[in-house]
């Protein structure tokens, strides 16, 4: 059995020439481009009401959109590997700078990145900086906002893979939306992990954002060292004081509890 984990990208990227190099080019790099285009055609202002961001974020990010088209062509040894491009707490304690070739080739197998901009990204695809969430309402063509440009792509991606036996969610509320929904009844079992704490007034899961972040990663980074093949493993994960709560998961859902 082989698993297919997913995960969000990160707002903050970085280039970078650092291990471990782009190898590969995405899957959906014309997609990319066609998205990069729709982009650079708006003002700066809609621009910056697209990205509800400020103008020390979205001033970089509009110069950027300028030559962005022709830098997602790029050769992929010219451009920065996704799993290191994205600069966010998940990505910190994933650490795939010091992984081994071993846990490296865990990865590629095994990771995916779930994207506004890209659809889905392996780990070694070539990347570029840019600012693009999931749930930002940019028309494209017939499509009202990026779950409709993107429809069941990023769900076809995962299944085409010969070796897609269960498709692990990890990916925050957003991300999962452009992958979950298309799931066929015939598919790959999916299986969602939660990282949480129990709340003492009321005995509820709560999940803090942050905390959810580096624990996602701390669990990647955990099924790369072990070689994880099996969805039966993952309850065995007792990294940041988690462990399995039994009694809140079922067949669709793990749920690691910490304290």
């Amino acid at each position: 059995m082989a698993l297919k984990l997913i995960i969000s990208p990160a707002k903050k990227m970085r280039v970078t020439d650092g291990e471990p190099v782009a190898r590969t080019r995405p899957l959906f790099s014309a997609e990319a481009r066609r998205l990069a285009e729709e982009l650079a055609s708006l003002s700066y202002e809609e621009a910056k009401a697209l990205w509800k961001a400020s103008d020390a974020i979205s001033g970089p990010n509009y110069e950027r959109l300028a030559t962005l088209a022709g830098d997602i062509g790029g050769e992929p040894a010219a451009l920065t590997a996704a799993v290191v491009a994205y600069d966010g707490i998940q990505y910190r304690h994933l650490a795939p700078q010091v992984m081994s070739e071993r846990e490296l080739a865990w990865l590629e197998r095994s990771l995916r990145i779930v994207s506004g901009m890209y659809g889905i990204l392996r780990p070694l695809d070539g990347v570029v900086p840019y600012r693009l969430e999931m749930q930002a309402r940019l028309a494209v063509g017939g499509a009202r906002d990026l779950y409709e440009f993107w429809d069941s792509r990023p769900y076809d991606a995962l299944c085409s893979e010969r070796d897609a036996d269960a498709i692990v969610n990890l990916a925050s509320v957003e991300y999962a939306r452009a992958v979950l929904p298309h799931a066929l009844p015939d598919g790959p079992p999916i299986v969602t992990c939660l990282f949480g704490s129990v709340r003492e007034s009321d005995g509820r899961l709560v999940q803090r954002a942050t905390e959810a972040k580096a624990a996602r990663g701390t669990f990647v980074r955990w099924c790369a060292e072990r070689q994880v093949a099996d969805v039966e493993e993952l309850g065995a994960f007792a990294e940041r004081g988690y462990s399995l709560d039994e009694g809140r998961s079922d067949e669709g859902c793990l749920v690691f509890v910490r304290g």
